[in-house]
């Protein structure tokens, strides 16, 4: 098709590789500064690229370890009405046995239920222990879980029966083989230990140090969503199947609690939740699929950059190679071996690329791992594999990179190329101008990228919640003693002039998990057409003054006024604005139903002004408040300091509680640390982001360059012509520089409207976001040209400067 014939005897072809190869040698050696150029380039552009492919792959790797991954869904539940909807990861306890007793498709059901945290007892040994769940034994007929010692079809079948993973038995036991059989005590009751097995790998969705048995006979009311329910369906293809089937499932169990609404079951694939799932009451903080898409393109793009430049600088320097390759046309190379010849110089290039690439991974990779909280090795596929992968994607990218000059410099006339003539170089030189371009529209998107990113984030950590976050501490009372001593406690902690005030609630603001429920139900206590699904939050008389939230209407609980206890709620400004109300204060609202059946009604006695309970990617919710109905409600303690010696305050804090409870220490968390931890995703990615905009910057800096410098070179006699005719410096460092500057503003031009779209998209994440500003464009397209002027400038004033007596003297 194109003419060109690779015939050729093997002996022969290998010499002729061979010495090809030798050629290449010489040609990087010969030229140093261009063959550093286009290695370092390339081996950083190799680096970012297999660094955040890791990253991805891992991403993806999610749960696929499970040998049954493809049978294995979660089943979630959406529900939407008038006033409002729901979409939880969990269940309620019945779910698991109605759907395999209702669907024959369904093989096995197993529960986790992640309120199995304690303390752990172990003759002196005690350790508090939060990361542990109860699960159904059938657990283990679902998930690959690696016993180590026990057996997995009897290991929880009795009650009080506990699996330990290594690590845990290790910190207990001092080994993982003498654990078996053990009897340990947690918060009081003695377990036994009737498993061991491997930790559970770091890329699943749900990680826990042990599995506890549930209690037997487990169950709750259908409407109490606590519950994640994995299915093993027979066939993959089940899941439709039972999703269909969602309507008769909802009137047969959960219409006679949950009223009319609109209800849908999905069953999501195992691997699929890490990155597509984003529901209520979320397992762990799962991925974002979008982020590896843009990771993925990040990755090629810098690479492409790196290859940009290779061929930029290839054909530019044509000039240069033109009699050389007239030479070996007259001495009998045809255009196939023309091809080869310059194939093996791009292909030596990218391998020797590539081994620096791997040594700039494994020291990059302690640095990455800490900014993306992975655990990210250089040889994450195996030794050989790694090892192959590389040397196929040196010899893929070297190819790739070496088409277009070995087809542009194979394709000259011998006689033209003897003469030195290029003939018209209008549409190479359009082509490499667009390049350039295309380089810079990268680098611009990703500076605009990384600029929203950080001042979005910005945004999140100074904005006014509602409360004061500074200076309130939080932290979680295990102990249930304790719980019935606050009072006590509280009085004592007041003693300290630089504690301001000390409350208790039911959950930790902040850490994006709130309780849900009814509001405004009817008279039945179902759900109807003016109900709402609120927040509930479970707070005492000191919780508002204490976090110094604003009264909106009404007042505060009271502890003169004892009905308030059984009575009385708080809500906030959102739920009045959202059902219309006017006066709200005073109104009989029904929040549900009891365990015996009686429907919860209150009175509305004050109304807070909005504040964030979640971070910034959740909008205000309605929220309802009431006070603890029993000590046990009281398990997180709110303690506001002043602003002066706050270390000696936490010093005071943990003296004062460790009178109250000598076992275990408080675990202090600042209200905005705990906000500031629902945006460590954001930050992390916003951060490796940043990394990889400064490396593309770097690399397409490096090509202009590497262009800059050829330019002067060529034109070196007509630099030294312009400075005896008396040109200025600044007038020759125009001259070498305007082209290029010119492609950089026509970058900023074409990047600008591609980074609004993708950043506009981005904040679709948040509920409450920033403005994306023009001078946010303007500061990207500026500063990516003043770099690219500082580094067009080095060597043009380094050209510029040169004795022109030493330019004008012979070639």
């Amino acid at each position: 098709m194109f003419g060109i014939s690779f015939t050729m005897d093997m002996p022969n072809y290998n010499i002729m590789l061979r010495n090809y190869f030798k050629i290449a040698w010489r040609n990087l050696t010969k030229h140093k500064a261009f063959s550093f150029i286009n290695i370092f380039g390339l081996a950083v552009g190799i680096a970012a690229f297999w660094l955040i492919a890791l990253y991805v792959t891992d991403e993806l790797s999610y749960d696929r370890y499970n040998t049954k991954a493809d049978r294995i869904v979660r089943v979630v539940q959406h529900g939407t009405w008038d006033g409002g909807g729901f979409d939880f990861a969990v269940t309620s306890a019945p779910y698991a046995g109605a759907l395999k007793s209702d669907f024959p498709q369904v093989e096995q059901t197993a529960r986790i239920d992640r309120e199995g945290g304690g303390k752990i007892t172990v003759g002196d040994k005690i350790i508090e222990e939060g990361n542990m769940v109860l699960a159904d034994n059938a657990i283990f007929k679902i998930f690959s879980y690696q016993f180590l010692q026990g057996d997995a079809q009897t290991a929880l079948t009795k009650p009080q029966s506990i699996v330990l993973t290594k690590t845990l038995a290790e910190t207990l036991f001092g080994d993982a083989e003498s654990a078996l059989n053990k009897t340990i005590s947690i918060d009081g009751t003695a377990t036994n230990v009737t498993g061991v097995i491997a930790d559970v790998p770091v890329n699943s969705h749900i990680t826990f140090t042990a599995l506890r048995s549930l209690p037997e006979g487990f169950t709750s009311a259908w409407d109490d969503a606590s519950i994640y329910t994995y299915l093993l369906l027979k066939d993959a293809n089940d899941k439709q199947v039972i999703e269909a089937a969602s309507s008769v499932f909802f009137n047969k169990y959960l219409k006679k609690k949950m009223g009319d609404l609109k209800f849908g079951l999905e069953l999501q694939p195992l691997t699929s939740i890490h990155l597509h799932s984003n529901l209520g009451y979320e397992a762990g903080s799962n991925g974002n699929i979008t982020y590896v898409y843009v990771f993925s393109i990040t990755a090629l793009l810098i690479l492409v950059i790196a290859v940009i430049n290779y061929v930029n600088l290839a054909t530019a320097r044509s000039s240069i190679r033109i009699k050389e390759i007239g030479v070996r046309k007259v001495i009998g190379s045809d255009r196939s071996q023309l091809i080869i010849m310059f194939f093996a110089e791009s292909v030596l290039l990218t391998f020797i690329a590539t081994v620096i690439a791997a040594v700039i991974i494994q020291f990059s990779l302690p640095f990455f791992n800490q900014l993306s909280g992975k655990t990210l090795v250089l040889m994450q596929f195996g030794t050989v594999q790694t090892v192959a992968i590389f040397l196929g994607f040196s010899l893929f990218t070297g190819l790739f990179s070496g088409i277009y000059p070995a087809m542009f410099l194979s394709g000259f006339g011998t006689i033209n190329a003897m003469k030195g003539q290029l003939g018209n170089q209008m549409a190479t030189i359009f082509f490499r101008k667009s390049l350039v371009v295309f380089q810079f529209v990268i680098t611009i998107v990703m500076i605009v990228g990384s600029f929203v990113i950080y001042q979005q984030l910005r945004f999140a950590m100074n904005k006014d919640l509602g409360f004061n976050k500074a200076q309130t501490l939080t932290f979680h009372v295990n102990n249930h003693d304790v719980r019935g001593k606050i009072a006590a406690l509280r009085q004592q902690l007041l003693q300290n002039p630089n504690i301001e005030d000390v409350s208790t609630a039911g959950n930790p603001i902040g850490s994006n998990s709130m309780n849900s429920g009814g509001f405004n139900v009817g008279v039945d206590g179902k759900s109807n057409s003016e109900s709402l699904l609120v927040q509930k939050l479970t707070i005492d008389e000191d919780f508002i003054p204490t976090l110094q939230i604003k009264m909106s209407k009404g007042r505060n609980f009271s502890r003169d006024i004892t009905s308030d206890v059984n009575e009385a709620i708080l809500v906030n400004q959102t739920l009045v604005d959202k059902i219309g109300w006017k006066n709200p204060v005073g109104r009989r609202v029904n929040l549900g139903v009891d365990n015996q059946g009686k429907v919860i009604a209150r009175t509305i006695v004050g109304v807070v002004k909005d504040f964030n309970t979640f971070s910034l990617q959740h909008k205000i919710s309605p929220l309802v408040m009431s006070l603890p109905q029993e000590a046990n409600d009281k398990d997180n303690l709110y303690v506001r300091v002043g602003k002066n010696n706050i270390k000696a305050s936490l010093a005071y804090i943990t003296k004062t509680y460790g009178d109250f409870d000598i076992e275990q220490k408080p675990e202090f968390h600042f209200l905005d640390q705990n906000f500031a931890a629902q945006y460590q995703t954001e930050q992390k990615q916003g951060n490796i982001l940043l990394i990889f905009t400064i490396l593309a910057i770097s690399i397409a800096c490096l090509g202009l360059f590497g262009l800059v410098t050829f330019t002067a070179e060529q034109r070196v006699k007509e630099i030294g012509i312009r400075k005896v005719l008396g040109a200025s410096v600044t007038s020759i460092v125009s001259l070498l520089g305007t082209d290029l500057m010119k492609l950089v503003f026509i970058a900023t031009i074409i990047a600008c409207p591609i980074a609004y779209f993708a950043m506009n998209k981005w904040l679709q994440d948040f509920e409450y976001k920033i403005a994306i500003n023009w001078w946010v464009f303007l500061l990207a397209g500026g500063g990516a040209s003043l770099i690219a002027l500082a580094t067009i400038s080095i060597q043009s004033v380094k050209a510029a400067i040169k004795n022109p007596v030493k330019s004008l003297k012979s070639e």
